[in-house]
């Protein structure tokens, strides 16, 4: 025999048995409020708190115990985890659903009107003459090229011949070892290296 329950569970308004039914099934809920939603819907049922946890998964009465005296005072807010320690909580549960809500937007970027600094660097993925174009740019080989550590390879209307692509600038020539210099001396073709 059980002893007498000191704080037995208040009678369940249906909005709060349709929630813990609810939590009770969902596959998407947090283990822990699953696990509650549980035991309270079995002590609800008549079953005795050694039973409910049972039934909750749990092994010990004493906390589905404290469960329901909390549920008695606090409602449905018994089901969510409580301040473990540390510092306070710095935001609310306004603050918590803006910030869920920003964590399930889809990724991606939103339009700008404008001009980007990369033609890669948000501008829409397609052809780099239509994205220059939609990013305010001149249509350009320089544009085209990225960060222009590379020469921008001839457009097609260079390749059929309808206008003559710009020379590509030659590196500058080579200078010689300014030890010799300061001596006065010249290298020939065969030393590189002052002796």
């Amino acid at each position: 025999m059980s002893r007498r329950q000191k704080d037995p569970l208040r009678p369940l308004t249906p909005a709060e048995r349709t929630t813990l039914e609810q939590t009770a099934r969902a596959q998407r809920e947090r283990a822990d409020r699953v696990v509650r939603a549980k035991a309270l819907l079995a002590v609800a049922s008549g079953a005795t708190y050694t039973a409910a946890a049972t039934v909750a998964g749990r092994r010990s009465g004493d906390g589905v115990a404290q469960l329901v005296a909390r549920f008695n005072r606090h409602g449905l807010a018994a089901l969510d985890r409580r301040q473990g320690g540390g510092a306070p909580r710095q935001y609310g549960p306004v603050e918590r659903a803006r910030i869920l809500a920003e964590f399930r937007r889809p990724p991606g970027r939103e339009p700008s009107s404008a001009p980007c600094a990369e033609p890669r660097m948000g501008c829409p993925r397609s052809a780099s003459r239509s994205s220059s174009r939609r990013c305010g740019k001149p249509d350009t080989p320089s544009n085209r090229a990225g960060r222009g550590a590379t020469p921008a390879a001839p457009s097609a209307s260079a390749r059929m011949g309808r206008y003559a692509p710009s020379p590509t600038p030659s590196p500058p020539p080579k200078r010689a070892d300014r030890a010799c210099l300061s001596a006065g001396r010249s290298l020939g073709p065969a030393r590189l290296v002052p002796g």
